[in-house]
């Protein structure tokens, strides 16, 4: 064949553009991604599997790190600038049935140095939206709001959503009355009603469940993680707590009513004692909230700060001024913050505003509060051990709640089938083996639920490439969502691609999801577009960008 003129100078350009190092900047470096082990986390460690597939589709060096549950917190959470990517979980906690928590605190900028915002993501326009809907009343007009906060993080991919998980719990019927199980929306059935409300139907009055996650602190100024809050919400109180209809309601306060948009009265419950003896006061409940702003506690401190001042009345009363209108003051801060004894933490407090280390670092040898279960035993990686405060006002019916710490899934079927536990607290594994087990023995009841919680894969904004979106945006389109839910969660799962669950119906922007592409295609022309070269097999960087991460 013989090339003309035109056609030989156009074929030495193109030869020219996809070979000249000119035109691309420095390939990317290997990419961590971070799992749990595959025996405790199947779920997670399969699901991150499939995405480490599509993404060397694209070009890029893939490393799955597999580590324990404690190594990988502290690295993602105390070393901000030492990762890429890490899968990740949110829990489906009651005060996240509003979704300030999530839309705010995991992504305004304010909370990136030491907050929930670790991925380091920062969006002056997102934190105008997140700040608004915090002082908007109106409802209506919140939700417009919330709706847009879900459409720019949609637009941004800060997190690569995947699913919002169905939680699938077990008890043992023949132990517990099915009568006393209660179903709270979007949390499922382990949660604080339920191990309150448990009725015993014979002589075995414990209740044992099981996680496959240790616990990594039992301290109420420190959100240690999602097992840990299991405890958390039972061995303290706090003035409101969020109802089995995913509403807020008086717990520790016996009332609150707002004087006005900015001034909210709050009438302590009489008689309340911690687990030492001594009374819970209103100076109890004051030390608490300026305890979280004290610069001691900064997984606290959001929920907070809107407090101007707490003036207090009486022996009871209480009258909390707001610095702004906060449409979900009750259930984000109130129904949040744990009450705790001004004459345990006021001198640890002030201890450790003289040293680099904040509450976060404290563990009191015996953690007092005053809810419904007392702290009574732990033994690392073993077990914790809480005994009911029958002098409580809303005392448990059982006598002691044990957590066994049960790393491997199948363990754990097999020591409730054995008697070994009576509740699955968690259950990773394939939900249909335990609806099968059930089905099996006879003594068993499971319940599945749509999880206000969700998983998904954070991308590290403080190290490139993941400051740009568009490489988020594609690295997120590379992977069917569909894929994740079918093979990894075998079904018991709604995909995801925002951060307010479909459990929360009147907040949830279903478009974000339906509207979501996916592909390798998609993915492959949202890094073209941004300047992203393919060279041989390898990702490049648009232009001349320097690879400044390579090891």
């Amino acid at each position: 064949m013989r090339l003309t003129r035109k056609t030989a100078l156009a074929t030495a350009l193109a030869t020219l553009f996809v070979s000249a190092p000119a035109f691309a900047g420095d390939p990317i470096r290997t990419i961590d991604l971070f799992t749990r082990p595959q025996a405790a986390q199947p779920q997670e460690f399969q699901s991150v599997q499939l995405i480490a597939q599509e993404w060397r589709k694209l070009g890029l060096d893939v490393n799955v790190r597999v580590m324990p549950w404690e190594q990988m917190a502290d690295v993602v959470w105390y070393q901000r600038d030492k990762w890429d990517t890490t899968a990740w979980q949110m829990v489906g906690r009651p005060e996240r049935s509003d979704p300030d928590e999530i839309v705010y605190n995991l992504f305004h900028s304010s909370t990136a140095e030491k907050g929930y915002n670790f991925i380091g993501y920062n969006n002056p326009d997102y934190d105008k939206v997140v700040e608004a809907q915090r002082v908007e009343i109106d409802e209506a007009k919140r939700k417009e709001l919330v709706y847009q906060a879900q459409e720019i993080l949609a637009a941004d991919q800060p997190n690569m959503m995947l699913v919002h998980p169905k939680s699938t719990f077990a008890y043992d019927k023949t132990v517990w009355n099915p009568d006393s199980v209660v179903n709270q929306s979007g949390i499922g059935i382990r949660n604080t009603w339920t191990f309150m409300s448990l009725e015993p139907l014979g002589d075995k009055r414990d209740i044992i469940l099981n996680s496959g996650d240790n616990i990594q602190g039992i301290n109420p100024l420190w959100i240690s993680g999602g097992v840990d809050s299991w405890i958390t919400e039972l061995v303290w109180d706090r003035l409101a707590r969020v109802g089995p209809d995913g509403l807020p309601q008086p717990w520790a306060a016996e009332s609150y009513e707002w004087k006005d948009d900015k001034t909210l009265e709050v009438k302590l419950r009489s008689g309340m004692q911690w687990h030492d003896g001594k009374p819970v006061t209103v100076e109890d409940v004051k030390f608490s909230f300026d305890a979280v702003v004290s610069g001691e506690a900064p997984m606290y401190r959001p929920f907070a700060t809107n407090v101007a001042s707490i003036d207090i009345v009486d022996d009871t009363t209480m009258v909390f001024h707001l610095n702004q209108p906060a449409a979900s003051f009750v259930t984000s801060s109130l129904a949040k913050i744990n009450l705790i004894p001004k004459h345990v933490w006021e001198p640890i407090i002030e201890d450790l505003k003289t040293k680099e280390d904040n509450a976060e670092s404290h563990q009191e040898a015996t953690p007092i509060g005053s809810g419904p279960f007392k702290f009574e035993r732990w033994l690392t990686n073993e077990e914790v051990v809480l005994a009911a405060n029958k002098d409580h006002f809303n005392a448990p019916k059982a006598d002691r709640w044990i957590l066994r710490i049960v790393p491997n899934v199948e363990a754990a079927l097999g020591m409730l089938r054995s008697g070994e536990i009576n509740f699955v607290g968690e259950f990773s594994g394939d939900p249909q083996v335990l609806i099968d087990a059930a089905e099996a023995d006879g003594d068993l009841n499971v319940v599945s639920t749509v999880d206000i919680g969700f998983r998904y894969v954070a991308f590290n904004a403080r190290r490139a490439p993941f400051d740009d979106p568009a490489f988020r945006r594609a690295l997120s389109a590379a992977v069917d969502r569909r894929l994740i839910v079918k093979a990894a969660f075998k079904g018991f799962a709604e995909a995801s691609n925002s951060v307010v669950s479909p459990a929360l119906e009147f907040w949830h922007d279903a478009s974000v999801v339906e509207n979501f592409e996916a592909g390798h295609e998609v993915a492959k022309t949202i890094l073209e577009e941004a300047g992203y070269t393919l060279e041989g097999d390898r990702l490049h960087y648009p232009g001349d960008k320097k690879e400044e991460l390579a090891q």
